[in-house]
């Protein structure tokens, strides 16, 4: 299975996602992508098996993806500061992958109905829902 995770900003998220997904999932081929060179440094470090930066390798690597993960905000133009591009949102959001998103609250995106955790417990279920991925959505 290959596993996307985007990340940008300082990719704190993103890395704790990858060193999650390669305790639970240690066969998984886990591509990380950052907006930046610091997010995706800590990606590596946190355990990807391969990594770059920046938009076409987002575009790139939706296409090859079976599951994409990162914050909410990777599919929402502008965000996390602009660092995501309208080119970055639509290749996740046109992506043939599954897509778990952890619902970051922060700033100008909120999704309503996510329930009230910290981050640890966020990617804790993200990644426990990526682990049993074959299963049908909930």
């Amino acid at each position: 299975m290959i596993l996307a995770v985007i990340d940008g900003q300082g990719g704190g998220l993103g890395a704790k996602l990858t060193e999650e997904l390669r305790k639970a999932m240690p066969d998984a081929q886990i591509l990380a992508v950052g907006t930046n060179a610091v997010a995706t440094e800590r990606m590596i470090k946190a355990g990807a098996d391969r990594a770059a930066t920046g938009e076409n390798a987002v575009k790139v690597v939706c296409r090859r993806a079976d599951v994409i993960t990162g914050p909410v905000g990777i599919v929402v133009a502008d965000s996390m500061m602009g660092e995501i591009t309208p080119a970055i949102a639509l290749a996740v959001a046109q992506s043939s992958a599954k897509r778990v998103l952890v619902p970051v609250g922060k700033c100008e995106t909120v999704v309503v109905g996510s329930e009230d955790k910290t981050i640890s417990e966020l990617i804790g279920k993200a990644v426990r829902r990526i682990a049993r991925q074959n299963e049908s959505c909930e």
